[in-house]
């Protein structure tokens, strides 16, 4: 049987260990018959031990999407491995601690900056640095936690997770001429490194378990992944500037 993704080429951001939600999406992209190509940032070393635990090695290329340098030179680094790109996985977000947890109205712009920067407008910055790989087309997909509501503790990253959606639209209306659609998935509280940071993190967990219609397991990363491969197949080709809910029906229902 032909994988969802057999022949396609796709740049993997976000992996730091196995429990990373962007591990699981190039664990069932390879499965699915795409050749993977990886990105790291800071601790190089373990991205590659991870990758060796892939179904096939995958390459690991530093990148910080906030230095320009490897902006600039992300695409020359990526055509060593493979030609062109069908697809992204932007799975990248960070927010200094005052963002998270403290009191909003005290955070000051230095640190909102930060997380703006790294969370949503380097998904416009990735975008732009990949366009000359995919020429042919093919399907960026970047990583969400629903921001259409204020959620206790996560404050200024609600924030940049909003500035996010909207990055989202407006590529997906600036791209799609050339073919590119753009989408993101909303995941419901994940075990992950990033899940740590957030003050009461456990709150959003017994929330979830109490209302999510379908039930929801914050150590299954596979529902979010196989959401993330299904936007980098051929399958919603008419589908950009969207959001993708997998988070067992939360967002659907009220008290």
């Amino acid at each position: 049987m032909t994988g969802l993704l057999e022949g396609k080429r796709v740049l993997i951001t976000g992996v730091i260990t196995e429990a990373s939600i962007a591990f699981h999406a190039a664990r069932i992209a390879q499965e699915q018959g795409a050749e993977v190509v990886l990105t790291g940032f800071g601790r190089l070393r373990l991205v590659e031990r991870i990758a060796q635990r892939l179904p096939k090695p995958a390459p690991v290329i530093e990148l910080d999407v906030t230095n320009q340098e490897h902006l600039d030179t992300l695409a020359g680094k990526i055509s060593e491995h493979v030609p062109a790109l069908d697809g992204v996985l932007h799975s990248i977000g960070y927010a200094p601690p005052s963002c998270l947890g403290e009191k909003y109205l005290d955070v000051p712009w230095e640190d909102v900056s930060v997380a703006v920067h790294t969370s949503a407008f380097s998904l416009k910055a990735l975008a732009k640095a990949v366009l000359p790989l995919m020429e042919g087309g093919g399907s960026i997909v970047g990583m969400d936690f629903d921001a259409r509501v204020a959620w206790s503790s996560y404050n200024w990253m609600g924030f940049a997770k909003a500035a996010l959606e909207n990055c989202t639209k407006y590529l997906a209306r600036e791209l799609g001429p050339q073919g590119i659609r753009v989408n993101l998935v909303a995941a419901g509280p994940l075990e992950t490194m990033a899940a740590r940071s957030i003050p009461g993190f456990s709150d959003f967990n017994e929330l979830w378990a109490k209302r999510a219609p379908m039930g929801w397991d914050i150590t299954d990363r596979t529902p979010a992944a196989k959401a993330i491969c299904a936007l980098l197949s051929d399958w919603f080709p008419a589908t950009t500037g969207s959001m993708v809910m997998v988070d067992g029906g939360m967002h659907a229902v009220g008290d």
